[in-house]
């Protein structure tokens, strides 16, 4: 492990004990939904679930905290694959399966963002969508849409299976 990823790590961990819950609650659900929907490997659905079970009257509080904290995220790699798109135009030439992938995205457009509360793929997409340039504002309302339906199926299936 390089001394650049021990001190992020480091830094992770350090941020994630600060915002331990229960203490800080509804802030540390939305700074990890909203980490978690970058390209960092995190997941939020944890956080969610640990205070709804702490506190079974946050439910709702909860699941719109970690929605709004997870779509900004999700709105943030958007931008990030935007500037992408215009930093590399010139230098990068697209294997054939990533012009399939393009292609599909492009045809579907922005509804194609309510996939973004997919594991390992959902994040990325929402920066692929920034670099297609797709609307802004059309493909943050269908992140929040399928982000909302993630956290309330989640955490209410782990409540009842828990």
């Amino acid at each position: 492990m390089t001394a650049m990823e021990e001190s992020l790590q480091q830094a992770v961990a350090a941020l994630l004990a600060a915002l331990a819950l229960p203490s800080v609650g509804l802030p540390a659900v939305f700074v990890v939904a909203f980490v978690s929907a970058t390209l960092l490997p995190m997941g939020s659905e944890p956080a969610v679930f640990a205070l709804v079970k702490l506190e079974p009257s946050l439910f709702w509080p909860a699941v719109g905290v970690a929605t709004a904290g997870n779509t900004l995220g999700g709105a943030l790699t958007w931008w990030m694959g935007r500037g992408a798109q215009r930093a590399t135009e010139r230098w990068v030439g697209r294997s054939a399966s990533e012009a399939r992938a393009l292609v599909w995205l492009q045809r579907f457009g922005p509804p194609a963002c309510l996939l973004s509360w997919l594991p390992v793929v959902g994040d990325p997409l929402c920066g692929v969508a920034g670099w297609l340039r797709l609307p802004f504002w059309p493909c943050v309302l269908y992140m929040a849409i399928g982000k909302f339906g993630r956290y309330v199926s989640m955490t209410a299936f782990l409540l009842w299976v828990i």
